[in-house]
């Protein structure tokens, strides 16, 4: 205990111990105290957390630009390692080929060896967790180390391995909003609040697509489209804070650094502003965007058909099992091998980084009638103004190397998604789509080489806008988003082609839902985690499914007046996590619910030695054993449509189904699955 000293001068009678009699500037001291307690009060106070959605933003984009400044440094040193290495074709291939292999092989080694949830997109299990489940340890700060140096080492690979980032940076930036939520629930001292969590959680999604490309408006949409099964209003404007916070951050960062002039778009384009399309150019944008959701729908079936096969193979599945690094090496060395520069990668443009692959086949010229009459020469290294170059072959032609780039990077970017390391799979998927349009696009323009002839005034047709529309039409049908098509727009800086992306993008995405889940709902499959699927059947037969045709009926029920003998044999016998309460076995109406946790924790409290058929279920619950009001439940004529939107709203794992106050069955996610897969695929008649 402080001795007490006296009292201080002019003070209403607060004593003065003797610390702060010989501590220096006590009154300073003292003001300061009290202003910092004034600021946590007022930053903290309920529902106040703009400060911290705007600490989400500044450090994302922080570390986004500090990852692409790391990532720019060992993508140039490789390139003067290949140039400065000789004129020998094997020191030359050792260079191409062991610097991206040593990368994946440390990449997938140090962020397995850290966690196991650092490798892969991040963003199937996202979708589960903001769906209502419980991963366990996911969202852990410790696992945001080994994501950051594993994915710099994946996109420091550059175009051989073409792998993105949208994905593992989503899932970092969600972590740390995990993180500044319970550091928030620390500091005013208050228990977890599942409601505010999700709106971190919900903004963080949108921060790491927003801090990826500068894209703010996309970014929410997205993040929207991807993984949320319902979205509150209330999370709006929050995601819309965070990612314009991070998206500016991310750009000034590129003007602080002389890297630009000002704020900026990534992709600069320079389409014509004045008539960028004729009319009937429209109806092949639409034929593109057919053509982009039929290819989609096929590289989403071969991809998840290659994914479960990698998993259940013998050989493959024992490989990830025990030597993940040695077979990240393998899919490394063979990817590296094919992009080598003066073999097939010759026809693959494999000299261009991701960005400049974009940046060439968003050029608005046409290379196909440039080359009519000149044949431009392969330069030593690529042409910055010109790097268009890179695709260009004289005996293949330009139509040739776009379609053998297709052809290739067709399995090849499937091949890469087996990886077991942090990567993204959104931008190949989006520079494939690229590939198609700028492909259509060169095709149009050597069938209409003066332009498309409509009023007497003629129209030159550009490849670029094609590509555009392609790069959003494929991706979003495969991811199924339309917000693609407005992540284009911020990305290249223009709207001229509003009308046609969106025509492709909508026509793609009506024939990808109608036939394939998306890449992230075909990942989820592949891996087994549990989600709620969406209800596929638009018939109206399906809206008289009920839930009496799917509900289990083999309910376990307990009741006030069985003993405890009996009580500790269903407790024993069954491992379910809840039991419904009867009023008795009489009358069986349901009075409430009880937690099989509390229930074997209050029958382990009871004397080892019962009175026979005197104590009984009302004994324990009247000790202090918790009943649990039944405050949601489903009726036998609750409509399939119905339950499932109750589900997915309240993020529900099982409800009881109550007929006249009594339980007949329950639903659970099990059920519903079943029949919603009936719906699609009836089963066949007995």
């Amino acid at each position: 205990m402080e001795e007490l000293v006296g009292l201080r001068e002019g003070s209403s009678g607060n004593p003065m111990t003797l610390r702060e009699l010989w501590s220096p500037c006590p009154r300073i001291r003292r003001g300061i105290r009290d202003g910092l307690g004034w600021l946590k009060q007022k930053l903290f106070r309920e529902g106040e957390d703009w400060h911290l959605l705007m600490t989400l933003g500044v450090l994302m984009a922080l570390i986004s630009y500090a990852m692409n400044f790391a990532i720019g440094r060992v993508v140039r040193a490789h390139k003067w390692l290949y140039r400065e290495i000789g004129d020998s074709h094997l020191l030359r291939y050792l260079s191409w080929t062991v610097y991206p292999v040593a990368l994946v092989s440390f990449s997938s080694g140090f962020s397995q060896s850290i966690t196991p949830f650092s490798g892969g997109s991040g963003l199937p299990e996202l979708k589960t967790i903001l769906s209502g489940v419980i991963l366990e340890d996911y969202l852990d700060i410790k696992n945001f180390g080994a994501k950051v140096v594993g994915l710099t080492c994946t996109l420091a690979c550059g175009s051989t391995i073409f792998l993105g980032k949208v994905g593992p940076f989503v899932h970092l930036s969600v972590m740390i909003s995990a993180y500044l939520s319970r550091v928030r629930t620390k500091a005013v001292k208050e228990s977890e609040n599942r409601r505010k969590q999700k709106e971190m959680l919900v903004a963080g999604a949108a921060v790491g697509v927003a801090t990826v490309f500068a894209a703010p408006f996309s970014g929410v949409l997205f993040s929207i489209e991807v993984l949320a099964s319902r979205y509150s209003v209330w999370d709006y404007w929050r995601c819309f804070f965070a990612a314009t916070c991070g998206a500016f951050m991310f750009r000034l960062l590129a003007v602080f650094n002389s890297e630009q002039e000002t704020i900026t778009s990534l992709f600069k384009t320079s389409f014509r502003v004045d008539v960028p399309f004729d009319l009937p150019e429209i109806f092949f944008f639409v034929v593109l965007g057919a053509i982009c959701g039929i290819l989609s729908c096929a590289y989403l079936f071969c991809q998840r058909t290659f994914l479960i096969f990698i998993r259940t193979n013998c050989f493959t599945s024992k490989l990830l099992a025990t030597s993940k690094p040695l077979y990240a090496s393998l899919v490394a060395l063979i990817l590296a091998s094919i992009t080598y520069p003066p073999g097939v990668g010759r026809f693959l443009a494999s000299r261009l980084s991701m960005k400049e692959h974009l940046d060439s086949l968003f050029d608005n010229n046409s290379w196909a009638l440039i080359t009519r009459n000149s044949t431009p020469p392969w330069p030593a290294e690529p042409d910055s103004q010109n790097l268009w170059f890179e695709w260009y072959h004289p005996r293949f032609t330009i139509f040739g190397t776009l379609a053998f780039f297709l052809v290739m990077k067709f399995w090849m970017i499937i091949l890469a998604t087996t990886i077991p390391m942090p990567a993204g799979y959104f931008m190949p998927k989006f520079i494939y789509g690229a590939a198609i349009g700028r492909l259509l696009g060169e095709a149009l323009s050597v069938a209409f080489p003066k332009g498309i002839i409509a009023g007497g005034v003629t129209y030159p047709i550009i490849p670029g806008g094609y590509a555009l529309a392609g790069a959003a039409a494929f991706s979003g049908a495969a991811t199924h988003t339309i917000s693609t098509a407005i992540l284009a727009f911020e990305l290249t800086g223009q709207i001229v082609h509003a009308l046609p992306v969106l025509m492709a993008v909508l026509t793609a995405n009506a024939i990808a839902q109608s036939c394939q889940p998306s890449f992230y709902e075909g990942t989820i499959i592949a891996k087994k985690l549990p989600f709620l699927p969406r209800i596929q059947g638009r018939k109206l037969s399906s809206h008289g499914v009920i839930v009496e045709h799917f509900m289990n009926c083999a309910i376990i029920m307990l009741a006030k007046d069985m003993t405890l003998e009996d009580v500790a044999k269903v407790v024993t016998s069954t491992n379910v996590a809840e039991y419904p309460l009867m009023e008795s076995t009489e009358s069986q109406m349901l009075v409430g619910i009880v937690q099989r946790a509390q229930l074997v924790q209050a029958l382990q409290a009871e004397p080892s030695s019962w009175p026979p058929e005197r104590q009984c279920l009302q004994d324990i619950l009247a000790d202090g054993c918790p009943v649990e009001p039944v405050t949601l439940q489903l009726s036998p004529e609750t409509s399939l449509h119905q339950a499932h939107n109750l589900f997915e709203l309240m993020n529900l794992r099982s409800l009881f189904v109550i007929s006249r106050g009594r339980a007949v069955g329950f639903v659970s996610w099990v059920e519903l699955k079943k029949a919603i897969s009936n719906l699609t695929n009836p089963p066949a008649p007995k």
